[in-house]
């Protein structure tokens, strides 16, 4: 069965500047698939190609079995822009819009708008959707999106301009979406969020896609454990070789961040020493910490193995 949503090798370039490079990428369904990278990377670009937006330069993709474009998949994907923009009317005006325009009729529709609108906190919200603050006004693009219960969801920062109850709403949603089958492929400069929910993600920089993957290979494998010992000081001889990794010394504990390579020397050398040891970690790494790097390899011309 064909992927959600598939680039096979899209590419765009708006006269000399490349803004998308070659990029091959698939949604699997019932996935969460983070879509990162600096601003400027090609993301928005990459959702604009996969709606019909955009014309590629070359190569190009699917969507729901159909080439990017195709008219008749677009009621079957919910979609929201980065900034959402709206007429003059309600909240409940503005979602049973987006439910018509992929050929929803009432009672069904009606139903299903107040449902979502009472769900993002949007049931009590005024008449002019047009002088909503941002925040509400992404809660309300998240609305429109969900409101033909799509098969594919392509977000473009869903979480921007909201509070912290509007990302948790926002993110049950999105779980609950993926639990029913639903692919998501969205946009974020929310690592964090990005960390809370994604199965996989996918960076891009420069138009290049330099990483992808499971998320939990990304962030598992730090290359440092923290070494937790008591019962000898920070001044013991023994840890003289250690001293740069030690990172914090309160109520006779220490807290040493050492590579792996060195976790067992450090282990041995304080038992010989007679002091205890209290406890080794793995660290994991933080999805910041990677974003920062890989934008460094990129900024240095460095093309790694994806």
């Amino acid at each position: 069965m064909a992927a959600p949503l598939e680039f096979q090798g899209a590419t765009k370039h708006f006269g000399s500047q490349v803004a998308l490079d070659h990029l091959s990428l698939a949604v699997e369904r019932g996935e969460i698939l983070g879509f990162l990278g600096p601003n400027g990377a090609g993301k928005t670009t990459a959702i604009h190609l996969a709606l019909g937006f955009l014309r590629p330069t070359a190569g190009g993709g699917t969507i729901l079995g159909r080439p990017f474009g195709d008219t008749a998949s677009r009621a079957r994907i919910g979609f929201l822009p980065d900034s959402p923009t709206y007429f003059a009317g309600t909240a409940s005006g503005a979602v049973e819009l987006a439910g018509r325009l992929n050929d929803m009729g009432n009672p069904q529709l009606r139903e299903r708008a107040k449902s979502l609108l009472a769900q993002l906190n949007l049931s009590s919200a005024g008449k002019d959707a047009r002088r909503f603050s941002r925040g509400m006004q992404q809660r309300l693009g998240m609305a429109q999106a969900l409101v033909n219960d799509p098969e594919l969801l392509i977000l473009d920062e869903p979480t921007s301009a909201l509070d912290p109850p509007g990302v948790l709403e926002v993110r049950e949603l999105l779980r609950a979406a993926r639990d029913e089958g639903k692919s998501i492929f969205f946009s974020s400069h929310q690592l964090s969020e990005v960390e809370h929910i994604c199965d996989r993600i996918a960076f891009l920089d420069k138009g290049r896609m330099l990483r992808h993957g499971p998320l939990a290979s990304f962030l598992e494998d730090s290359g440092r454990v923290e070494v937790v010992t008591q019962g000898l000081p920070a001044s013991a001889e023994v840890f003289q070789p250690y001293r740069l990794y030690l990172s914090e010394s309160t109520d006779g504990f220490l807290h040493f961040v050492v590579p792996v390579k060195l976790q067992r020397a450090l282990i041995e050398q304080t038992w010989t020493a007679g002091g205890e040891l209290v406890s080794v970690s793995p660290l994991r790494r933080t999805l910041e910490d990677l974003f920062v790097a890989w934008s460094g390899e990129a900024r240095d011309g460095e093309v790694p193995d994806k």
